[in-house]
């Protein structure tokens, strides 16, 4: 078996695979683009964030075991294409998430000084693929959305470089974040506090930086019916309706870096001069009864000199694959990618190929529920196992020899042992768990030393 993407979502699905009525001798080959393992984990947390990073820890155990096999540092599509995994394997599973910012489509988001949360997550964790240097020059910035993800980017905003020194984060990081001149930090949302998808943890976090004062303005906490029912319905909601009321109705303090969090404030236009943001403008909106929102006609201008939008992640596109553009995801039956959902059932699906996590359902919840789509996804998988096509060439070793004769240097479990172990070496002298490599290069040459 195959798997294309090796962060989370692949490896559950690993994982569901040896826990299945498979065979004792099948064995799963893990295809990762980057040469680490991980993917959202490694490149996608915000770097003090080290509970959620523990993951990693639950993840090690299935890439231990001698069924599983890492083949890291090959693109998918450039390096190694459907066909081609069709010759060694019985069937391929598609994990490959989403790594790119979802459009926002309203007026001056193309300006300089307009960015993608994904891009900015990007670079603060160290992917080798982006460029080595952010533009932190604005003193008033802008994030809109008010998830997890528009959280971490206000956080590490707002934050000091030295705060975040004791992380992971690598030089070159730790240098931009130094010169950051961000002082005020607007975070804005379109309704109010109980449709807020913060979790309760991650929205507390926000405040316990000493260098962070969190400012809530109690014309934003508003409840209609709808409001109140999420809030009796869910836990989580009324607990960040709770820390949003406290904090609305406190004391403001004098810590350096103001964050505030905007709610009723639909962002409908970023403001630009000789190209280059210069503001921000929203409409406020209010409660419709039903916990949805509509627009008051009243707006207002915000000077911020950067605006980062946080309003999703999205999917790409993958070469042979069936690609849904409206929803940013695979077409898939409970798994099974789909070609022509009218066709009866053998011509329906394409044969051999299935799909799992955001790519399969949308970047949609926590990384825990990837766990239920791959069982569900395995499920699949086997009863569809007497109708699979057997691989021409099944021998493990054959794809090794593939990939060394096409000259592609792949990194191993093996090799991720060494990065990890240089990147831990490299965080000793400074006191510090670790320090990320972020050179492609250098990463393949610490994964590949003996």
């Amino acid at each position: 078996m195959a798997i294309i993407g090796a962060g989370p979502a692949g490896i559950y699905a690993a994982d569901a695979l040896m826990k299945s009525s498979l065979p004792e001798g099948v064995s799963i080959d893990l295809y990762e683009r980057m040469p680490a393992p991980f993917g959202l984990i490694r490149y996608g947390v915000a770097p003090d964030h080290p509970r959620i990073k523990g993951i990693i820890t639950a993840l090690h155990k299935v890439l231990d075991k001698d069924q599983v096999r890492l083949l890291g540092n090959i693109d998918y599509g450039t390096d190694i294409t459907l066909d081609d995994l069709r010759q060694f394997y019985d069937a391929v599973i598609f994990s490959t998430g989403a790594n790119a910012d979802r459009a926002l489509d309203i007026p001056g988001i193309e300006l300089d000084g307009s960015f993608g949360a994904a891009d900015f997550v990007s670079w603060y964790d160290g992917h080798p693929d982006v460029p080595r240097t952010w533009p932190l020059d604005a003193e008033k910035v802008a994030v809109l959305g008010v998830g997890n993800v528009a959280l971490d980017v206000a956080r590490v905003l707002a934050k000091t470089g030295d705060e975040l020194l004791a992380t992971e984060i690598p030089p070159n990081v730790y240098e931009g974040l130094k010169g950051n001149k961000a002082l005020e930090v607007h975070v804005f949302g379109r309704r109010g506090p109980a449709q807020a998808k913060f979790t309760p943890l991650e929205l507390r976090e926000l405040d316990h930086s000493p260098t962070i004062e969190v400012i809530v303005n109690p014309e934003d906490i508003d409840y209609d019916e709808g409001s109140e029912a999420a809030r009796r319905n869910s836990k989580q909601v009324d607990m960040v309706a709770n820390t949003l009321e406290q904090w609305a109705i406190r004391d403001h303090g004098d810590r350096p870096h103001k964050l505030f969090l905007h709610f009723f404030e639909s962002p409908c236009e970023v403001l630009g001069d000789n190209g280059t943001v210069v503001g921000l403008r929203t409409e406020r909106t209010q409660l419709d009864g039903t916990g949805n929102v509509q627009g008051t006609g009243e707006y207002r201008d915000w000077p911020v000199q950067a605006v980062y939008r946080a309003v999703g992640y999205r999917s790409e596109d993958i070469a042979d694959i069936p690609f849904d553009d409206r929803t940013g995801t695979i077409p898939n039956e409970a798994g099974r990618v789909l070609i022509d959902p009218k066709a009866r059932e053998s011509a329906r699906y394409l044969a051999g190929v299935y799909v799992t996590g955001w790519i399969k359902r949308g970047p949609v919840g926590l990384i825990g529920h990837t766990k239920g789509d791959a069982n569900e996804t395995v499920a699949c998988l086997l009863a569809d196992r007497d109708r699979l096509t057997p691989a021409p060439r099944p021998d493990p070793d054959a794809v090794i020899e593939f990939l060394t004769g096409a000259g592609i240097p792949f990194t191993t479990w093996e090799g991720w042992y060494r990065l990890d172990a240089h990147e831990r070496a490299l965080g000793t002298p400074q006191g510090r768990e670790r320090v990320k490599v972020v050179e492609r290069a250098d990463m393949l040459h610490a994964s590949m030393s003996q």
